[in-house]
Order: structure tokens, then sequence, then C-alpha cells
């Protein structure tokens, strides 16, 4: 019972304060309006605050939580709270909305998925996704190292980490979507005991309208922040669990270099249907212009 208590008042706190820095950010956007400003699948201008909202968020939820187990008796489980898991959460959430954050602001887009960013490191190109490949794969490893257990299991988590970050990011194509993902992820972690979903769930949940109304997206600082703070939360998971999700993230993310996650989604109509749900709907073609009148000039009658 303390523990959903607790895990209510993370996800509560992550929830006020993602949409107070979503505010705040708003007021005064950190570089002006222009640095965060982007078009979306529409064509439409959208802000990339969100991401940083949602990140802000997530890890004051964080706090919360570890303060909270801070003042609780002990527990020796695995999947207890404690400072070790806030503090890998803390950890993961911030290093990968870090290096996401750099990539929304200095990517150039012109290189996508693993194979676009090792494609340019063989002719020596060093491209922004591959700094945050990077960072994010030492951020695994840290917020690894920070939750503890044996070797093994370090390894095992950072891969979690590191995947999960990568994989939420390449949802985040359509209104809503990564958000969805989150919740679902974050739902089945919880149902199997995982509490410490409750930030990153309540933080993401906060800014869902912004999401799907289409005024704002999470881009890879919130992408990639929310995807690494769920791997840290699964890290409680039995390690056999843990194998079979962390080769079904590396199985999606190796899948996502040939096939279109969005025509799957679009050609799968339970997929489709919760894709769309809460959504505007798509954009209807212009009607057709109707063909140019002729109009005859009246020849005059012939004199009888």
């Amino acid at each position: 019972m303390r523990r959903a208590v607790s895990a209510a008042a993370a996800g509560a706190c992550a929830a006020g304060a993602a949409r107070l820095a979503y505010s705040a950010m708003n007021r005064r956007p950190p570089g002006g309006p222009k640095a965060w400003s982007r078009t979306n699948h529409r064509g439409e201008p959208v802000t990339l605050l969100e991401g940083p909202a949602v990140a802000a968020g997530a890890i004051a939820g964080a706090l919360a939580q570890g303060v909270q187990a801070g003042l609780a008796p002990a527990s020796g489980s695995p999947g207890s709270p404690g400072w070790r898991p806030a503090a890998a959460m803390v950890m993961g959430g911030a290093g990968a909305a870090a290096f996401g954050a750099y990539d929304d602001l200095a990517g150039s887009g012109d290189r996508r998925g693993f194979r676009g960013h090792l494609g340019a490191l063989r002719h020596g190109e060093v491209t922004t996704g591959a700094v945050k490949l990077g960072g994010i794969g030492v951020t695994g490893i840290i917020s690894a190292a920070l939750a503890g257990g044996p070797p093994a299991d370090m390894i095992l988590n950072a891969g979690l980490v590191a995947g999960s970050a990568n994989l939420l990011n390449l949802f985040d194509l359509r209104p809503g979507r990564a958000i969805k993902v989150t919740a679902v992820s974050g739902t089945l972690l919880g149902a199997a005991g995982q509490d410490g979903v409750a930030a990153p769930l309540g933080a993401a949940l906060a800014l869902l309208p912004e999401d799907l109304g289409e005024r704002a997206m999470l881009g890879d600082a919130g992408a990639n922040a929310l995807g690494a703070m769920l791997g840290v939360a699964a890290a409680g998971l039995s390690r056999p669990a843990r194998i079979a999700l962390l080769a079904g993230i590396a199985g999606l993310t190796a899948a996502s270099e040939k096939v279109s996650f969005t025509k799957v989604i679009a050609r799968t109509p339970a997929l489709n249907w919760l894709d769309m749900l809460g959504r505007r709907p798509p954009s209807q073609p212009p009607a057709p212009e109707p063909p140019p009148v002729t109009i005859l000039a009246q020849q005059p009658e012939p004199a009888g």
C-alpha cells in the first residue's frame, strides 16, 4: 500500500512539474522561440519545448519518489524503491534528455537511423546523431552502475536504458504516438510491480493534450528521456524477462531500418485505431477546381 501511495504521489508531482516547466519555457524559451520551432507532418509549426518539460517533470517525480523511499524502512527486494533506483532514473532521464536536446537543436536531419550515422562515421563525419547515440550509451552504463547488481545485470540494464531510449524516439513521428507507447509500456511495467514508471508516465500524460493538439512534440529530448526512464524501470524485472525485453527492443530497432512503423500501424486496424485516438482527423485533400466555363458571344441574327 505504501509503495502504491508513493508511486501515485511521484506521478502527481511529475505531472505538475511538467505542466509548470512547459508553461515557464513557453513564456521565456531558452535561446528564443525560433530555436525550438519545427514543422510537423502537416507542414504546421510546433514547438519542441514539450520534450525538455516532460524530462524535467519526470526527473522531479523520480527525485520525489527517491526522497520518499529514503524516509521509508529499507527493503531488500530487487524491485523496491530506494536511492539507487531513483539515482539511476534521474541519471537515465537527464542524460538522455541532454543528448537528445543537443541533436534537436544542432542536428540537420540529413542522416537517420543507425545505418545513416554509422555510414557517416565510416566516411569520417561525426553527426549529432552519432554523438547522441554514443552519449546515451554512456548514460545507460552509468545509470546501470548506479542501480547496482552483478556485472551481467549491469550490462543487461545498460542495454535496456539505451535501447529503450532509441526505440521510443522511433515512434515520435505522429501526434501522441510516443506518449501512447509510453502509457502502454508503463502500464505493463507497473502491473509487473515496477513502480518506478510512475514519474515518466505522469509527466508524459500531463502533456499529452499538447501533443495530440499538435501544438508541441516531444522531439529527441523528450522521447529519449522517457524511453531511458522506462528502461531503468524495467531493471527490476527478472533476468529472463529482461533478456526477452532487450531482444524485442533490438528486433524492433533492426526492423525500423527496413520497415516504416507508420505504414505498419496504418495497415493494422487495432493499431491504427489507437494511433488515431484523440488526434485531429487527417486533412482532406482540396476539392478540384471546376473547369473553366466558356461563355460564347451571342451571334447576331441575320437580317430578314
